[in-house]
Parts: C-alpha cells; sequence; structure tokens
C-alpha cells in the first residue's frame, strides 16, 4: 500500500512537471492588431489582455513605432498617436475614398494608398502631401481597389491591386516593371530578404511564396491545417525563425468561428493561435511585437 501510494504520488509530480515546462515552452505573443470590423486598434499582452485600444473606422493596417506612438490606418485616412491616446499626426483622405495600406518611411513621411483617387502619396509631418503616384486600375469598385501596399527599400512600390487579382511593382514613378498573377483578390504582399515575395490571396483561401520568377516555391491551403480552415487571408508577418504568422480573417459568415491569428512552420505545423471572440471581430492586420527591429527601415517583414 505505502509502495502504491510512492508510486502514485511520483507519477503526479512528472505530470505537473511536464505540464508546467511544456507551458513555460509553449509561444506567448504580445502584438498589434487591427480588428476591421471590430473598428479597433488594439495592443495586446502575452496574456492575452488589451494594453491599449482605440477605436475607428474600419482599420486596415497598423504600426508599432520606434518613438512607441502606432501608426495606422483607417476607412477615412490615417493617425499617429501616442500611448495616451494623444493623436499627435493625422492625414484625412478625400470624400468618397477608401485607406486600406499605410507604411512609416525612413525620411518621417507616412505612405498611404487611396482607392478611388487612385494613388499613392507620401504624407509629411506637416500633413501636406510630399509625393503622389498615380495608379491605373481597371476595378470600379473603390472598396476592391489596392490593399497592402509598401515602398521598397530601392524606392520602388510594391501595391495589391485586389480586385484585379494581382501584385504589381513599379518604380518610384509609378511605372509598372512588374506584374504577378495571384489566386486571389490580394491583401498582403512581402518582398523577403532572399527576393522571394509572401502573398496572402484574400478570398482565394491561400498564402504563397514565389521566387523571383513568379515560380511557388512554398504555399499553404484551404484545408491544409485541421481545425484551421483558411478563410479571407488578409495580413501576415514572415518572422525570423521562418514562420509565417497569418490573419485569418472570419468576416463573411465566420464570425465567432476559430482562430483570428495563426502561426505555422515551414513544414505547416501550427505552433501559436489566437482567438478572442469576446473583445474582437475580425483581425485583419498584426505586428507581432516580439521581433526587434526599426519599422521605418523595413526590419520588420510584414
Amino acid at each position: 500500500m505505502i509502495m502504491k501510494t510512492l508510486f502514485l504520488s511520483l507519477i503526479a509530480t512528472l505530470v505537473l512537471f511536464v505540464n508546467v515546462h511544456a507551458a513555460d515552452a509553449a509561444i506567448k505573443r504580445s502584438f498589434l492588431c487591427c480588428d476591421h470590423n471590430g473598428g479597433q486598434v488594439c495592443i495586446v499582452a502575452a496574456d492575452g489582455t488589451i494594453e491599449w485600444r482605440m477605436e475607428c473606422k474600419s482599420p486596415q493596417d497598423c504600426w508599432l513605432l520606434p518613438n512607441g506612438n502606432i501608426l495606422y490606418c483607417h476607412k477615412e485616412g490615417a493617425i499617429e498617436a501616442t500611448r495616451e491616446k494623444k493623436i499627435v499626426w493625422e492625414y484625412k483622405a478625400p470624400l468618397k475614398t477608401e485607406c486600406h495600406a499605410c507604411q512609416p518611411l525612413p525620411d518621417g513621411n507616412v505612405l498611404v494608398v487611396e482607392c478611388g483617387t487612385s494613388r499613392i502619396i507620401e504624407v509629411g509631418r506637416d500633413g501636406k502631401i510630399a509625393k503622389e503616384v498615380k495608379l491605373v486600375t481597371t476595378e470600379k469598385s473603390v472598396h476592391n481597389q489596392f490593399r497592402g501596399t509598401r515602398k521598397l527599400a530601392n524606392g520602388h512600390y510594391l501595391i495589391c491591386f485586389k480586385g484585379e487579382h494581382k501584385v504589381v511593382e513599379t518604380d518610384g514613378d509609378g511605372k509598372v516593371l512588374k506584374e504577378t498573377k495571384v489566386p486571389g483578390d490580394v491583401h498582403g504582399a512581402i518582398l523577403l530578404p532572399d527576393t522571394h515575395m509572401l502573398v496572402t490571396c484574400g478570398d482565394g483561401h491561400k498564402v504563397v511564396e514565389y521566387d523571383a520568377d513568379g515560380k511557388v516555391v512554398w504555399e499553404l491551403n484551404e484545408n491544409d491545417l485541421p481545425g484551421n480552415t483558411l478563410r479571407l487571408m488578409a495580413g501576415c508577418q514572415r518572422l525570423p525563425n521562418g514562420n509565417t504568422l497569418f490573419c485569418d480573417y472570419l468576416g463573411h459568415g465566420h464570425i465567432g468561428k476559430q482562430p483570428m491569428v495563426i502561426e505555422v512552420t515551414r513544414d505547416k505545423k501550427v505552433v501559436w493561435e489566437f482567438a478572442d471572440h469576446a473583445h474582437f471581430k475580425t483581425i485583419n492586420q498584426i505586428q507581432t511585437l516580439e521581433v526587434p527591429g526599426d519599422v521605418t527601415k523595413g526590419e520588420i517583414l510584414r
């Protein structure tokens, strides 16, 4: 009886030890995100609590700046706010336009892409437009014209033509240099250090990585992750360890039904996911805060 009691005690201790260390080893992520349908931009701590929150109309892109402020765009423009929620910079877009991407630039300006006016603008700290690049699109719906847009280190632009299902690279004046057709209404395109391009394909239910010649070298398909069906693939971030963090936008009938953010390895193993349906509706952009780097210098791959 004594031996049996000791044995059971040892088993219980071992189980506790394994559980504790498994929890210690588990990935925990703090992050900045946009909740499009929820009308908010938030910082979420590693334990899942909301540390910072600002309301806005249909946010679509967001960045944690080196000075600790948060830059984000929303349907009607872009804002930089402090942790105290003081607006220190703002761009208000023209009527009947939509802003679905923004980016802090090394010179202090902010890139904004506008649907409706069909243009990329770089806005100075004084709120005035320092540069304008006109874009040509066949998409008539303002909402469906453009999504993720980034200025590259060489001065080129990488633009998601949502409704035309393509990613376009232009030079600094807007001249088209390269077009890549993608299987879906593209929401995000990231140029990686090895010249590959990572693309989220919206309602194409895919994430695809292309090499410099346009060949698919990795992809994540709609039903590759058991229990995590790919819905509308929105924002994403490539991490230094090679994992991909992406937003599974749950609009169009899927709100509250599954995780909103998923991290997968190269061999398509889910290593982290986030779901908080009590406080969020549709997370569509994310920047994980464990990765060091200056976003104004392109050191965060998103």
